[in-house]
């Protein structure tokens, strides 16, 4: 009797748990914290890093068929972490300043993901300026090397100048065991041209900025 009351509760917190909370997404974070911080080797900050994914029922439309439109965005934090952890990027971040957020970002979408399909994101930093980094992910299928979609995110950095934090890091090199060690290249700082269309978007984002500032400012009462 005690044993089938015991199953009762260990059942009804799970229930509990997975009602009140996505468990599985922070299942899966912790998965990808664990496997690049103890299981992947050091790359530097301009270097390329790759996770795979796959397609789960969980993540199709309700046309059952593909990947929903909005799993390719939350796929892509397990990517960004991924690279956090690889490159010390969010290690330097964090000894400079106080944390980094999601400041925006844009994704075109190419050919879908079938479900169960194996599916691979690559992710890299294109540009940066004094506020934000920006990164290029891309979803590639690796049966046939295609790019299913493509995205751009621009990072915000807080409590610090972006450009001092990957000053930093272009200090630091990567030597073939995977240990992160100053000196090791000599990666000139200089700041990668802006990729016309990043240049593009920010335009836009300045547009949509200057139209939100126009509209009246709605009562705290209504």
């Amino acid at each position: 009797m005690l044993t089938c009351w015991v199953l009762v509760g260990i059942l009804g917190a799970l229930v509990f748990l997975y009602t009140t909370v996505e468990v599985h997404y922070f299942l899966r974070m912790f998965l990808a914290v664990f496997l690049a911080r103890f299981c992947k080797k050091r790359v530097h900050i301009l270097d390329e890093t790759s996770v795979y994914g796959l397609c789960t029922s969980t993540d199709v439309d309700t046309l059952l068929y593909h990947m929903n439109n909005a799993r390719y965005l939350r796929e892509l934090d397990f990517a960004r972490v991924d690279f956090y952890e690889r490159t010390n990027l969010f290690r330097e971040i964090l000894a400079q300043g106080s944390g980094v957020v999601q400041g925006a970002a844009t994704i075109r979408y190419r050919r879908f993901l079938k479900p169960m399909s194996i599916f691979k994101i690559t992710s890299k930093i294109i540009y940066w300026d004094d506020k934000s980094i920006f990164m290029e992910h891309r979803f590639v299928t690796p049966s046939d090397g295609f790019v299913r979609a493509i995205a751009i995110c621009r990072q915000r950095v807080l409590g610090c100048n972006a450009e001092a934090v990957m000053g930093a890091l272009l200090d630091k090199g990567v030597k073939q065991n995977g240990n992160v060690e100053a000196g090791v290249t000599q990666t000139p700082h200089v700041r990668p041209e802006i990729p016309p269309e990043v240049a593009r978007w920010l335009e836009s984002n300045e547009i949509s900025s200057a139209t939100l500032r126009q509209l009246p400012t709605v009562a705290a009462n209504c």
